[in-house]
């Protein structure tokens, strides 16, 4: 599907030396070394919600062989957890080794970003108000243009429309996420506009570039501040601030259907997180203490542990950083964008010997 890239893009590294906390951070399990650190037990004393986690699993082995196949013996174990126990220092006496995310800073802090399916009023044709195209997938021979350059023109004439929008930051926040909703209002018509493909050139986050030019503060920066902030321009000034981004993507029409990540499994709003499938492969189930937020999008002072599942992949998500799937829509929009919070993952496995026998 994409994708999932984070709504604002902006890596975050904490200092060792100042350890904050108003992001959900922790200092209670000293130093890790690793991106992926084996550990003895879960020591978490925060409350417990794994109620969406088996829905999320019955999608998988409904839908995925390979991927069932592949963990079986994980998500056999888990299932007899929850039934019995759900208790997380008794992991290991259901034959599941773990692994601790070393976080960024190294004490366990794995960033949460959040990502969303929007959903874009759209028509077929161009008028007055509705005149920002959405792109199809262009035939290039190596890169394809850059944002500038298709903002300039360099795919007119092509046929490669395949909407157009009344807002030129919706078309680039539905690019961030990778695929979206659309209505089109003039027949009434709901689409799904899949991930297509990108032009090949560098990923830039615009809201690193508003920080940067003091225009929005690091502590208040989120996909709503960047809407606002867009409000408050001009179009030659908004089309400046994008063109820093010389990525583009283009996308796929699919009838509407369930979004679905890299997986190809439909994901659950909450239960779902793209993750880097280096250390994290698709279907890997994870134990998280997330962090919990108020509506301003600060940080209440309590995290959840819940189960997740990794079923989808980005460019920005890479090592110690998850992307929390929000859901469809504006307000699931406003959530993912104020997610940029901290909290502590455990990778659950089972060795190899361990493994029950797959029946054929």
């Amino acid at each position: 599907m994409k994708k999932a890239l984070s709504v604002v893009g902006i890596s975050l590294l904490l200092a060792a030396c100042a350890r904050p906390t108003d992001r959900g951070q922790q200092y209670v399990d000293g130093r890790f070394n690793q991106v992926l650190n084996p550990v003895e037990q879960v020591a978490s004393d925060k409350s417990r919600d794994y109620s969406l986690f088996p829905a999320q699993l019955e999608k998988v082995e409904s839908r995925s062989p390979s991927l069932t196949k592949a963990n079986q013996a994980v998500y056999e174990s888990v299932k007899a957890w929850l039934a019995e126990s759900g208790e997380p220092t008794t992991l290991s006496d259901y034959g599941l080794s773990l692994e601790q995310m070393g976080g960024g800073d190294g004490y366990g802090n794995v960033l949460f970003t959040g990502y969303f399916s929007p959903v874009i009023e759209m028509r077929h044709e161009p008028d007055a108000l509705f005149r920002y195209p959405v792109y199809a997938m262009p035939q290039c021979d190596e890169k394809c243009p850059t944002r500038e350059e298709i903002y300039n023109g360099a795919l007119d004439g092509l046929g490669l429309e395949l909407g157009y929008s009344a807002s030129l930051i919706d078309n680039f926040i539905m690019e961030v996420q990778g695929s979206g909703f659309i209505h089109f209002g003039d027949n009434d018509q709901l689409e799904y506009f899949a991930y297509g493909g990108k032009n090949g050139h560098p990923y830039v986050s615009i809201g690193k570039v508003l920080i940067e030019r003091d225009e929005v503060p690091r502590e208040k920066m989120s996909l709503k501040a960047i809407k606002d902030w867009v409000a408050q321009q001009d179009e030659p000034t908004v089309i400046e601030l994008l063109n820093q981004n010389p990525s583009f993507v283009f996308f796929a029409p699919k009838a509407a259907h369930p979004v679905t990540g890299t997986a190809g499994i439909p994901l659950l709003s909450g239960a779902s997180v793209a993750a880097d499938r280096e250390f994290l492969p698709m279907g890997t189930v994870l134990l998280a203490e997330v962090p919990q937020l108020n509506e301003e999008g600060n940080w209440n002072g309590q995290h959840v542990l819940k189960l997740l599942m990794a079923l989808d992949t980005g460019g920005a998500v890479k090592k110690n950083h998850l992307d929390l799937y929000h859901g469809m829509g504006e307000e699931a929009g406003i959530k993912a964008g104020h997610h940029k919070h901290f909290g502590r993952v455990w990778k659950l496995t089972k060795p190899i010997e361990n493994e029950v026998p797959v029946q054929q």
